[in-house]
Parts: structure tokens; C-alpha cells; sequence
């Protein structure tokens, strides 16, 4: 909204500087994060009034035990902020910020329903799987959709940049839909899978947003991108007032969610968190730089298949002491804030690994 402000240049030339994305981001990241501060002790405790705690498992370890009761659906926050910052900073014309704010409602729908159900009408099983995987799928199938109607850049419809490769692609025909809606609904569960600790998804959704922030305004401007040697997609950098405005959200939730946790997410943010970061990947033409970038998210969401497929196949054996894997490390004997807190120290690597990825081509 404040993008058009340019236009009254002429009678104030400060305004000129609305144009610019960087200033858009930085002013996005800074809306929402104070937004966050101001509006989060009241939602937090209108939430608590409503008697919305969490439902702790009494098999997981013992240290979560205290946690029972503690208010949750706290995503509401991030989901709000974001929304209102991303409207107040970013061009609403722009295709790719209706594609993320579409992304965003309808799988905080699909989140909000399963936290409602589960703590507002007890029904400890939540909204059932079928329904939120449906939402998930709509999510998918109507942004790859629209995308392969709409590509990012048509040259490159169908094709897969190879990361580390000078201008290195891969044809995957009509086998990039499959994998661009795996990228939605895989990321979306992933982060859903990482909220388990205080401030672990939070605090890793801040890493992947900003590393994506950055590949986007690279993808989004024709000199950065040819000398970059990476696909140009025309108004990519959009998105990283979008992604600038979800970091400055996370980090006002984490000003509440940090050690020891006055606010859980739950589902109601924690699905559409990982489906935007999803859209952004395809949609910039990075995918491949997702399970890098998500590296956490990926370990934690392979750790559960893993042993699940133990459990199974081994006759009830399991591979972890419990799953997802930031449980493991507990259980054997590492304070939470410490596992969290290495958890981000690995996302920092990893968000470097994926951005070395720019110039080792």
C-alpha cells in the first residue's frame, strides 16, 4: 500500500523512496516485529482467558511435563503481523504476493481448525488428518497451477537449477509439478514437525525466511541475476518484503516464545510458515536450494520417517529415543534451550552453505 506513496513524489521527494524494496523490507520487518510487541501481551492473554492451553503427551520427556497447560495457538500473532505488514509494505498487484497471501490463509485455515478443535472443543485427535492434507493439496495443485499457466520465467517452465553448477539445468517435464507441490506440502508439514521446542521453529523459520529473502531480490533484478548467473524472474523481489515482514513476525513471537515459552504456535502458523517458504522456493526458481536452506526442517521431518519405518520394520524397534529427532537430544541428557540453540547454530551454517550458492557457479 505505502509503495504508491512514490507517486506523490513530485510534491514530496522523500516519498521516492517507497519504490525501493530493500526500504519496503526493512520497513515491513520493522512493522510487524513492533506490532508484535504491542498487540502480543494482549492476544497472549486473551487467549489464556479462553483457557487455550497446551495438551502435553505424557510420553515424551519428562521436562515437558511443566508445559502442560501453557497458552498456545499463539500463531495467530505471527499470522496477523504478517498480514497487515505485508499489505502496509508490499504491492498487492504484484502476483506473487496475492500467490504467498493466498498460501498464507488458507493453510493458516487448515492450522487454525486442527488448534481449534483440539483445545477449544478437547477433542485430543484435532481436525483430522484427511482434512488438513486436502487444504494442503489445494494449496499445492492451485499455486503450481497457476504457475505452470504463469511460470516464473517461461524459458525455464519445467527446469531445475542446478546449485554450485555454472548454468547447469535439469529438464524435469511434467515431474516438476509433482516436485513443486511435494515442496509446499513438505515444508509446511516439516516446520509443523520442528515446533517442539521453545523458539526452534521461530528461530529457524528467521534463518530460512532471510536466506530466501536474499535469493529472491537477487532472482527479481536482471543485473544481479545475470552476473549471479541464476534464473531472472520478473517481480521475484517482491517477495522479499513478504519474507521481510514473516522475520519480523517470527522474531516478535519468539520475544514471547523464547526459553522457558510463554506461547506455543501450534498449527495455526506452523503449517502455513513452512507452505510460504515452499511457494517462495519454486516460485524464485531455487528449489533445490530448499532442503538446503530448511536443512533443520528436512533433518527433523527425515528423522520421523526414519523411524517410524524402524518401528515398523524392525518389530517395534526404534532408531531414536524418541522422534522428531530435538526430542532425542533431550532424552539423552541436554537442556532444551541448549538443543534449540544448536539447532539455530546449524541453520546459520546451512543458510550460509545455501547462499555460497550465488557466487560457486
Amino acid at each position: 500500500m505505502l509503495y504508491y506513496a512514490q507517486y506523490l513524489k513530485d510534491l514530496f521527494s522523500p516519498l521516492n523512496v517507497f519504490q525501493y524494496i530493500t526500504f519496503r523490507a526493512g520497513g515491513a520487518i520493522v512493522t510487524s516485529f513492533l506490532l508484535s510487541l504491542i498487540f502480543g501481551p494482549w492476544l497472549i492473554a486473551r487467549l489464556r482467558s479462553y483457557k487455550i492451553g497446551q495438551i502435553q503427551r505424557t510420553d515424551g520427556p519428562p521436562t515437558h511435563l511443566a508445559k502442560q497447560g501453557t497458552t498456545t495457538m499463539g500463531g495467530l500473532l505471527i499470522f496477523i503481523t504478517l498480514i497487515v505488514s505485508t499489505c502496509l509494505w508490499a504491492r498487492l498487484d504484484n502476483r506473487f504476493i496475492l500467490l504467498l497471501l493466498f498460501t498464507t490463509v488458507v493453510l493458516a485455515v487448515a492450522g487454525w481448525m486442527d488448534d481449534y478443535t483440539k483445545l477449544v472443543r478437547k477433542n485430543p485427535r484435532g481436525a483430522s488428518s484427511a482434512f488438513k492434507f486436502t487444504l494442503q493439496l489445494f494449496t499445492a495443485v492451485c499455486v503450481v497451477g497457476y504457475l505452470a499457466v504463469n511460470p516464473p520465467n517461461a524459458q525455464y517452465a519445467n527446469w531445475l537449477s542446478i546449485p554450485y553448477a555454472k548454468e547447469l539445468y535439469l529438464n524435469l517435464g511434467f515431474l516438476y509439478a509433482a516436485l513443486a507441490m511435494l515442496a509446499i506440502i513438505g515444508s509446511s508439514n516439516a516446520v509443523n514437525l520442528t515446533d517442539g521446542l521453545d523458539g526452534l521453529a521461530a528461530g529457524s523459520i528467521v534463518l530460512t525466511a532471510l536466506t530466501f529473502a536474499i535469493l529472491a531480490y537477487s532472482a527479481g533484478n536482471i543485473k544481479v541475476a545475470s552476473y549471479l548467473k541464476i534464473i531472472y524472474v520478473e517481480g521475484a523481489g517482491e517477495m522479499t518484503v513478504f519474507l521481510a515482514a514473516m522475520i519480523g513476525s517470527c522474531l516478535g513471537f519468539l520475544w514471547y516464545n523464547s526459553y522457558p515459552a510463554e506461547v506455543f504456535m501450534g498449527d495455526t502458523s506452523s503449517l502455513f510458515l513452512g507452505g510460504a517458504i515452499g511457494t517462495v522456493a519454486i516460485a524464485s526458481k531455487q528449489e533445490l536450494l530448499l532442503p538446503v536452506a530448511g536443512g533443520i526442517f528436512l533433518l527433523e521431518t527425515i528423522s520421523v520417517i526414519l523411524q517410524m519405518g524402524s518401528y515398523k520394520i524392525r518389530g517395534k524397534k526404534r532408531l531414536f529415543l524418541m522422534a522428531p529427532i530435538h526430542h532425542h537430544f533431550e532424552l539423552k541428557g541436554i537442556a532444551e534451550s541448549k538443543v534449540t540453540v544448536r539447532f539455530w547454530i546449524v541453520g546459520i551454517m546451512l543458510a550460509l552453505v545455501a547462499l555460497s550458492s550465488l557466487k560457486l557457479r
